[in-house]
């Protein structure tokens, strides 16, 4: 299974300016299999820790940072000689051990020359007291779910990825029915790593519907091991809430639908809680698009969505059937499959700032709102099905006049005076990849 992050860590360890890295991203989005792919392929030899194992050494780092010290004792764990040019060192779930993120700000400042991963699923809720990240010390890289090309790939659908990746949108309009039926695999399948590996070798919709009730099982065990026990009942409401509050015509996330009369200071910890640990994404509304769109966000009023479009189908309980035939996938619970799909294709963008953006006293919202790199904003409205009524965006560019605005859908890729229409298919590598030079 190919994932683009690999040629980030790439990058990082050909920088000779590298600093200790840590890898961020949610439980079970395959954090651990792609760095210990990248150790096995890119160097000598790894030590590797994973410092929930019984048999780790937990308290490696609590005597002090000497460095000699804790190098004989990785290599006495690890039963090998490190040598710093050709040796990763991999310290997973490094919350477990005592002042090991301490740690890594002294490798970086006494023993520079090792090259140190650290990663944790819950690196954002589960620090040790007094512990925090060494900042300007250490790298950060953060993994997500699958997206779509990386789901087309892991199908074999090679050459339909490098038709995406050349630009060709005319080109790949050609291609447009088989797209979409990939497409309806990814609504149901998603891109936890488990679970696309299962369908890629089996085709098998229950298989894959059992992979992520079990995901959505150890997200919940996490809820009760790892949270403050006073609000693991409302981390529980929020996050079966999610579904509900994506099925509304108005995505805003409303505290009312938790319980009569929730107001925002009983949640907003359980709410950050979830957004800290990675499982769920918070986005703000916007009252006015202009740059930067940060000093504009509203910070009452959000959407959440899941870390997965593949757990949201779980836990909304729907039957592979509903979703694999005709356009109930794109109809269904007015969009938010859709909605869920598009955030999840710009989630792992970095170029990427998101909002939604309300106008008109609120009577009119664009789905989505982003930031781009070079700072241009463009609004973007996502539409799940063929039918191209585009009311909001309309009345938007009219208002504003943005340079360039984006309707997203099941329909080919055209351009028009107004605005372009972008298969929601290719959504994510419209935004990935740099525009071709104008001829």
């Amino acid at each position: 299974m190919y994932r683009t992050k690999i040629k980030n860590l790439i990058e990082w360890k050909l920088n000779k300016n590298r600093k200790p890295l840590v890898f961020l991203g949610a439980r079970q989005v395959g954090k651990t299999w792609l760095i210990r792919e990248f150790g096995k392929n890119e160097y000598r030899q790894m030590v590797y820790v994973n410092f929930e194992d019984k048999d780790a050494p937990i308290d490696i780092f609590q005597t002090d940072f000497n460095m000699d010290r804790i190098i004989t004792l990785l290599n006495a764990f690890a039963g090998l000689k490190i040598t710093a040019e050709d040796t990763l060192l991999v310290f997973d779930e490094i919350q477990a051990a005592p002042q090991g993120i301490t740690a890594l700000k002294y490798f970086y400042e006494k023993a520079p020359q090792y090259q140190i991963i650290a990663a944790g699923s819950l690196l954002g809720v589960n620090i040790h007291p007094g512990e925090s990240f060494p900042v300007g010390k250490v790298e950060f890289e953060m993994l997500y779910p699958l997206d779509f090309t990386e789901f087309l790939l892991a199908m074999g659908e090679t050459a339909l990825v490098e038709l995406i990746e050349a630009q060709d949108w005319e080109l790949t309009n050609a291609f447009n029915s088989k797209l979409i039926n990939y497409l309806r695999y990814y609504f149901y399948v998603g891109g936890m790593p488990e679970a696309v590996l299962s369908f890629s070798q089996n085709r098998d919709w229950d298989e894959v519907r059992k992979i992520q009730r079990a995901i959505l099982k150890s997200y919940e065990n996490d809820f009760s091991k790892h949270a403050p026990k006073e609000i693991l009942p409302r981390i529980k409401m929020v996050w079966n809430s999610i579904p509900a509050q994506l099925a509304k015509e108005n995505k805003k996330f409303m505290y009312g639908m938790l319980k009569e009369g929730a107001r925002a200071k009983d949640f907003e910890l359980a709410i950050q809680w979830l957004v800290d640990s990675g499982l769920l994404h918070k986005i703000f509304n916007v009252s006015k698009p202009a740059l930067p769109l940060v000093a504009y966000q509203e910070l009452s009023n959000f959407k959440l969505y899941y870390n997965d479009i593949g757990l949201l189908g779980a836990m909304s309980k729907l039957h592979a059937k509903t979703l694999i035939t005709g356009d109930v996938a794109f109809t269904e619970f007015k969009g938010s499959l859709t909605e869920q799909f598009v955030f999840q294709q710009f989630i792992s963008n970095e170029r990427l700032s998101i909002h939604y953006c309300t106008f008109n006293n609120s009577k009119y919202e664009i789905d989505f709102i982003v930031q781009t790199k070079n700072d241009e904003v463009i609004p973007i409205e996502a539409k799940s099905s063929e039918s191209l009524k585009s009311r909001s965006l309309k009345l938007f560019c009219e208002k504003f006049q943005p340079p360039t605005a984006i309707r997203t859908s099941l329909s080919g890729y055209r351009k028009e005076d107004w605005m372009t229409n972008v298969p929601l298919y290719i959504i994510g590598a419209y935004f990935l990849f740099p525009p071709p030079p104008v001829s």
